[in-house]
């Protein structure tokens, strides 16, 4: 997808909810200038950024991450077809690629994607909730807090999520990692903060 779609995303959702870009800032801890050089900008903000949008404006993460910025409808069973899943890959994804599978289904707790982590680990996550991932393919390092544990194929793990944490493929090609995120509840006051690893490599945003 083009990745300045995700900013036009972002502004499509915030107008079609009647906030302004003050408001928005104020619920994701911003400032208002923030928010309006994201929503000029060709390039996405980091993956955790998007999520605390996401998460302010009561919307899935996927919504922000689509083509198309049509709300799902909210059912009780969601079916994605192996065509339907959506491949995610943008510049500020970390080198990250992202599939998400349930995409279709509004208003979930859970955030289920398959991830291909880059070689070099960019940025280190923490986030309230809990997270679980199962290595599909490959080999995967996950750091957490601070000390590194090496994920091969068939092994999972389960996490506190708000621990500093990050990961990286290890090997000839990029593991595949299937990857469920849990928001314990649904709200404005959710923190989610991101440091990067290298200051230079912050983005301009």
């Amino acid at each position: 997808m083009d990745e300045s779609q995700i900013a036009k995303n972002i502004k499509s959702t915030r107008l079609n909810k009647k906030m302004s870009q003050g408001a928005l800032a104020d619920l994701c801890g911003f400032t208002k200038g923030y928010i309006s050089r994201i929503e000029k900008s060709d390039k996405p903000p980091p993956f955790t950024t998007l999520d605390k949008i996401a998460k302010a404006l009561n919307v899935d993460l996927t919504l922000l991450l689509s083509e198309e910025t049509e709300l799902p409808r909210d059912t009780q069973l969601c079916i994605v077809r192996k065509d339907e899943a959506k491949k995610i890959s943008a510049t500020n994804l970390h080198g990250y690629h992202y599939i998400a599978l349930a995409h279709k289904k509004s208003g979930k707790n859970m955030e289920p994607f398959i991830i291909m982590p880059a070689f070099d680990e960019e940025a280190i996550f923490s986030h309230e909730g809990e997270e679980f991932m199962y290595v599909l393919e490959g080999t995967h390092e996950l750091i957490y807090n601070d000390k590194g544990y090496i994920l091969r194929e068939g092994d999972s793990v389960y996490f506190d999520s708000i621990i500093p944490h990050t990961g990286r493929s290890i090997g000839e090609k990029r593991a595949k990692v299937l990857t469920v995120l849990y928001s314990y509840k649904r709200n404005h006051t959710s923190g989610l903060i991101e440091t990067r690893i290298n200051p230079a490599k912050q983005s301009s945003l």
